[in-house]
């Protein structure tokens, strides 16, 4: 067995549970070490795009999360009076990867994904801070003094790593320039059917459909970084400034209770360099966290477990497994990592000169064009990128 010692996993988010399984689906025991107390899938919705479903079909749990999710024939993005701006083509993504596209709920994810793996292997209230190697093994150090060592380390604490940022000084989590405020609420009274997302000059509105007739909403504003005044703002001042958006968005906001809000400052990582660190590998936010803007932060997380699981099924080390998910992976993650922060960047604009210029080019433009990042982003089957044959 190429794994023949403890795999040690930092971080029980999608990336470390996916890869729990998959190392469970190879007869590894890998044991997940999280610093939160309770894995209740803090957040909201996300999508599962179709390159996300292939992954998990690699893994075996497609058909069982395809169950949680909402499927989405469509995801437009509008402008503040409703209007139609760009309408992506996901048929064209589902038939590339033969997957649908879903969205789901965060916690609807977390507690299928925590079913699949032993209750023995999941240890919580352990925040990793440091390791150390020591021969052909590692050391990983938590802050409440414990430490466990192991063959191998998978780190997939997300984009604030402090395992990440000894591995390489310097990659702290960047301010993206916006705020984001998140909640999911009942779809009786509003029957929302189908996903988009609107461009204002007061900022973005997002909302899908989700199962059991729920409504994923999220809203982004420019700002300072951890403003204090927006910290403190609640549903009525969030619809004080969406007021003028096209419906359903007054209403989504009107029905939102405070205490289901969720906000954060948008964040990601600088792109990275390096993935592997000889045993030591950087998977998901903790490798190459990205704003939301392409909706893949999720889904490159699960691609990675999907490819590193095809590459230790095939390498004769770990180092080497590690040193060819790395080349499979770095260019592409670094594509949509740089990809998603220039778009955000022109989705937030607010001056009426450079919104009306955006949108009139954005509704002339060729559907082609409007594809173009898109098409680049799905042009190539994921698991096929510099895989090599000779193994």
């Amino acid at each position: 067995m190429l794994v023949d010692g403890t795999c040690i996993i930092v971080g029980g988010g999608i990336a470390g549970l996916c890869a729990a399984i998959g190392l469970g689906n190879m007869g590894i025991e890998a044991h997940v070490y999280e610093s939160a107390s309770e894995l209740k899938g803090i957040g909201a919705g996300f999508g599962l795009a179709a390159n996300a479903m292939q992954a998990l079909e690699h893994l075996g749990i497609k058909e069982e999360i395809s169950l949680l999710g909402h499927y989405l024939d469509s995801y437009h993005v509008l402008d503040q009076g409703g209007a139609i701006l760009v309408a992506p083509s996901t048929q064209s993504i589902s038939q590339k990867y033969q997957q649908d596209n879903f969205a789901i709920h965060r916690a609807d994810l977390h507690r299928f994904l925590l079913s699949k793996i032993p209750d023995s292997q999941i240890h919580l209230g352990k925040r990793a801070v440091s390791f150390e190697r020591e021969g052909d093994g590692v050391h990983v150090h938590f802050a409440d003094g414990s430490q466990v060592s192991g063959q191998t380390l998978l780190v997939a604490d997300g984009v604030h790593s402090l395992l990440r940022q000894q591995l390489v000084p310097g990659s702290i989590p960047r301010y993206a320039g916006y705020t984001c405020w998140r909640a999911t609420i009942d779809n009786s009274s509003i029957q929302l059917k189908e996903g988009s997302e609107t461009w204002g000059n007061k900022g973005r509105f997002g909302m899908t459909p989700l199962v059991g007739n729920r409504i994923y909403w999220y809203a982004c504003i420019n700002s300072s970084p951890q403003n204090p005044v927006l910290k403190r703002w609640t549903t009525t001042e969030l619809l004080d400034n969406f007021k003028h958006y096209h419906s359903p968005i007054p209403t989504i906001l009107a029905e939102t209770r405070d205490s289901d809000l969720i906000s954060n400052d948008i964040i990601d990582i600088a792109p990275l360099r390096q993935l592997a660190f000889d045993n030591i590998l950087l998977l998901g936010d903790a490798g190459h966290a990205t704003t939301p803007n392409l909706g893949q932060g999720a889904c490159q997380a699960i691609e990675d477990v999907a490819v590193l699981m095809d590459e230790l099924n095939m390498a004769t080390s770990i180092p080497q497994a590690f040193k060819r998910f790395e080349k499979r992976r770095l260019e592409r993650v670094n594509y949509i990592c740089n990809t998603s922060w220039k778009i955000g960047k022109i989705a937030q604009w607010e001056h009426p000169l450079l919104i009306g210029m955006r949108n009139f080019c954005m509704k002339v433009m060729p559907n082609s064009l409007k594809q173009q990042q898109l098409n680049k982003l799905l042009s190539v089957d994921f698991m096929q990128i510099h895989r090599s044959a000779d193994r």
